[in-house]
């Protein structure tokens, strides 16, 4: 009889065993950037960086069209202008387009350090949430699919954790108390197709 029971506990246990193995595994997807940028705090520091770029834009939009009129009075009077005046007038063409290709670079190069802090900043937020989320919801697997690199060439609408956790993430930090007037919601994501590399 002892032999019979542990023969049939040892049968149970191996039945749970390859049970519990066999149970499936919860993977869902996340496009992070559309997450972090829909999130009323994403929203609030998008805004903030236009607000503090706009100023250096105009100043290139100026530069521009301070080009683009000096070019229109070398097309103008090319026929009637001296030729000294001609080749002063393009060497400050030349010069200011100089110019504004390294104001461009410089304030490319700014644009991409403060969204690069941005993103830091919110991407650190996010990961606690998500973390928090996978635990309670039981998922195995959290992908990300807002890069061209991702590994993801379908992935159902009913795995995309993108909606919840923007919403867990406006529920839970202070700058999701209140929405931004006018902000916009951010666009539905798609399961990625495959795309050429960049």
């Amino acid at each position: 009889m002892k032999m019979f029971v542990a023969a049939a506990a040892a049968a149970l246990m191996t039945v749970e065993m390859a049970q519990a193995q066999a149970a499936p595994q919860k993977i869902a997807v996340i496009h992070i950037q559309n997450a972090m940028i829909g999130t009323k705090e994403g929203q609030k520091a998008a805004a903030a960086l236009q607000a503090k770029l706009e100023p250096r834009r105009k100043e290139l939009e100026g530069k521009q069209a301070e080009i683009a009129a000096k070019q229109a009075e070398v097309n103008k009077s090319r026929n009637t202008m001296a030729e000294a005046k001609l080749a002063s007038l393009q060497r400050e063409i030349d010069s200011l387009q100089k110019s504004l290709q390294r104001d461009s670079q410089d304030a490319q190069e700014e644009i991409q350090q403060e969204q690069d802090k941005v993103l830091n900043e919110l991407g650190q937020k996010m990961m606690v949430v998500i973390d928090k989320f996978a635990k309670d919801n039981a998922y195995s697997v959290v992908i990300d699919i807002s890069t061209q690199q991702s590994p993801v060439l379908w992935a159902s609408n009913n795995v995309d954790i993108t909606k919840d956790i923007v919403d867990l993430y406006d529920r839970n930090t202070p700058a999701g108390a209140a929405a931004p007037a006018g902000a916009a919601a951010p666009p539905a994501v798609m399961p990625k197709k495959a795309a050429p590399p960049k």
